[in-house]
């Protein structure tokens, strides 16, 4: 599996260059990993066992990258993630199967969390976010006719693609 997870490294250390200087990941990145990783697990598959073990792990690599787009592709359609990052998710997922690839997410996720708030406190807005926060909070506890309704929140997009290094990082330092 290291040989997947140091492609699954490289790839994703491409994809947060390009994120971090443009702003995508160029979908031929994405692609092309999801099917590098794909070819490779049935050509390593087939090499250990035969046609029946290629295939085995061909679905396996199918299974990781839509396993791994699923929750990415919900907060796509709701306008909380770029295409990119969902793409390059199924790409990791492709690469890494199932297993590792939701745990490059999860950790990807956390490394995004962290980052967010410092992101928001370097800029000055953290006070107004958790003012909202706890705004948000207190409303169904409030009376009907004390609620007021809760001022619009500004969205605040990060870069995705070094978070999604740092997962993918983490994994395969886990793995040594």
């Amino acid at each position: 599996m290291m040989p997947f997870l140091i492609g699954a490294v490289c790839i994703s250390a491409i994809a947060a260059f390009t994120d971090l200087r443009w702003g995508l990941i160029p979908n031929a990145l994405s692609f092309g990993g999801a099917l590098a990783g794909a070819l490779g697990h049935l050509a390593y598959g087939w090499h250990l066992g035969g046609w029946r073990a290629g295939l085995a792990a061909l679905g396996a690599a199918a299974a990781g990258a839509l396993l791994c787009a699923l929750a990415p592709a919900a907060l796509f359609y709701r306008g909380s993630m770029g295409g990119g990052d969902v793409k390059l998710f199924a790409a990791l997922g492709a690469c890494c199967q199932p297993l590792l690839g939701i745990e490059a997410q999860l950790y990807a996720f956390v490394l995004a969390a962290a980052w967010v708030p410092a992101q928001l406190l370097r800029e000055g807005r953290l006070g107004a976010l958790l003012g909202r926060a706890c705004l948000a909070l207190l409303q169904p506890l409030l009376p009907r006719r004390s609620r007021r309704p809760l001022p619009p929140a500004a969205a605040h997009w990060i870069r995705l693609g070094p978070a999604m290094l740092g997962g993918t990082l983490l994994v395969l330092l886990s793995r040594l």
